[in-house]
């Protein structure tokens, strides 16, 4: 990192180069030093207008999520504005809230629900701020809004799309009879999906739904045989929290093999700690990898040790 800066102090970089270096790693120290305290914890991201009124129905339901999850066990993160996500915040309570805030020109009053400064973090930059939201989520959600938060939701599954986040469940929430995702998804398959800029894979990184309920449902489950992931010398870890029978894994190599470089889906077992599978993963077969935890996630491995 040192060699880094040195390597920037003798190119041609100006005052507004190095006020860039400098706030973008004041941003990034700040959020390590915030979250470090509660990286055990699982934490839901909640992205929504900020212009949504009390009695909008997004907003009573993004405070009806927020109370649920916190029941459920996670802490709920914000923009720390208005509308949902003053409703995310108001629902979680200020001991189980997180605000990541940015500075703007507008819309940039911090709701009353984030009143401890243990829990809100002011970012000079979009893309510091974007970075914690996604580093730091065991779950993202998002409801109705405009060009922000479709640009949280675009960059969550632009991030893990390109394998540049480990997978997550995002959820598309609306009240139900709210017509907002559907019209999304119109445009999703007539615009890009028909012109072939994505994939019909890349559409099970996300889910529907239209009550608080069935959201957190969604996360469950995801959650329910998968525990987590990450790379080990270039090759893709899967966490289990089950023991994975020689049977199953026999089977999923044979409908996930399209998922591999080279090689086969490997499995590390431990009767008390469950499994870890191992595969040459091909990134550009995020959707499929969703497709894989779904499956596992459909498995009934309760007579398994746990």
């Amino acid at each position: 990192m040192l060699e880094t800066l040195l390597e920037i102090s003798k190119s041609a970089a100006d005052t507004n180069d190095w006020q860039l270096v400098e706030a973008t790693l004041a941003d990034m120290a700040a959020a390590f030093a915030l979250f470090h305290p509660h990286r055990n914890i699982r934490k839901l991201a909640v992205f929504g207008s900020a212009r949504s009124t009390a009695s909008d129905p997004a907003y009573l339901l993004a405070m009806e999520l927020a109370e649920e999850a916190v029941n459920c066990g996670f802490e709920v993160m914000t923009g720390a504005g208005g509308g949902v996500m003053e409703a995310a915040n108001r629902g979680a309570g200020t001991d189980k809230s997180f605000g990541l805030d940015v500075q703007l020109p507008f819309e940039h009053l911090t709701n009353r629900y984030i009143d401890s400064p243990a829990r809100l973090l002011s970012f000079s930059y979009f893309h510091t701020r974007k970075l914690f939201f996604l580093r730091e989520t065991d779950a993202v959600v998002v409801l109705p809004g405009g060009f922000g938060t479709l640009d949280e939701l675009f960059e969550a599954l632009t991030l893990i799309q390109t394998a540049k986040n480990p997978p997550v469940p995002v959820v598309l929430l609306a009240p139900l009879g709210d017509n907002y995702w559907h019209n999304w998804q119109n445009y999703i398959d007539t615009s890009l999906l028909e012109r072939g800029f994505v994939s019909t894979q890349d559409s099970c990184i996300y889910r529907s739904a239209n009550s608080a309920k069935q959201a957190l449902h969604l996360i469950d489950g995801f959650y329910k045989v998968f525990k987590a992931s990450h790379y080990n010398a270039n090759k893709l870890q899967l966490n289990l929290n089950y023991y994975l029978p020689e049977n199953e894994l026999t089977l999923i190599n044979k409908k996930f093999s399209y998922l591999l470089l080279e090689g086969e889906i490997y499995s590390t077992n431990n009767i008390s700690r469950g499994s870890n599978l191992e595969l040459c993963f091909d990134q550009r077969q995020i959707g499929g990898l969703y497709a894989l935890i779904d499956h596992l996630n459909g498995l009934d491995l309760s007579h398994c040790a746990q």
